[in-house]
């Protein structure tokens, strides 16, 4: 069915391909096939043919990662499916007292209030001398400053130094702060002066 009229021609269905619509030589060298079945050379023979069929669905039991990855059965998406029952632990340990045996007590003291025995006094060893309760000998003490300005109970008069005579403006004083020609040893002549020949022996 022609479309409208465009301007002076009016569209209609196009009679055959169009070259431009190909990257090949298109429509122009056109030949049948040599495989399958429909539109099969007619010059060429046709072997049987047989059509594959695709990989079956896995079945539903069969869905696991494989032999690497063991996954017990009661292993389920929500958790571990288990029917109850009591846990089996071992025998909890029992902590044993080591309590002191027949061998370790001795009635020997208890003789005393159980039979009628004479009196008697107990030897005991001398007692230590206690050598915190030790007083202070007169020796121990010194008694304090009484000349000084440091005294404990009497009064401190004025006091002065002894000090030794100063040098200020003294003949002895060094103003210049020099060595004296003693401090420098004896310069040899032959250093500024003409050196007398020398033989070695």
């Amino acid at each position: 069915m022609a479309g409208p009229w465009v301007g002076s021609w009016r569209p209609h269905p196009r009679r055959g391909p169009i070259l431009a619509e190909f990257s090949t030589p298109g429509p122009k060298y056109w030949l049948p096939g040599t495989t399958g079945h429909m539109a099969h050379d007619p010059t060429k023979f046709r072997a049987p043919a047989y059509s594959f069929r695709g990989t079956k669905c896995p079945i539903g039991t069969s869905c696991s990662p494989g032999p690497r990855y063991f996954i017990p059965s009661s292993i389920t998406k929500t958790g571990k499916h288990v029917a109850p029952s009591a846990h089996v632990t071992a025998r909890p340990k029992s902590k044993i007292m080591v309590t002191p045996g027949p061998s370790d007590y001795t009635t020997d003291p208890a003789d005393k209030h159980v039979y009628n025995t004479a009196p008697a006094s107990s030897m005991k060893s001398r007692p230590k001398d206690l050598k915190g309760f030790r007083t202070p000998g007169p020796g121990t003490y010194t008694l304090p400053r009484v000349l000084g300005p440091q005294t404990v109970y009497t009064r401190a008069e004025p006091c002065y130094s002894m000090k030794w005579k100063s040098q200020y403006q003294s003949c002895f004083q060094d103003l210049a702060k020099t060595p004296g020609p003693a401090a420098f040893a004896n310069v040899d002549m032959d250093v500024y002066k003409r050196t007398a020949p020398k033989y070695t022996m």
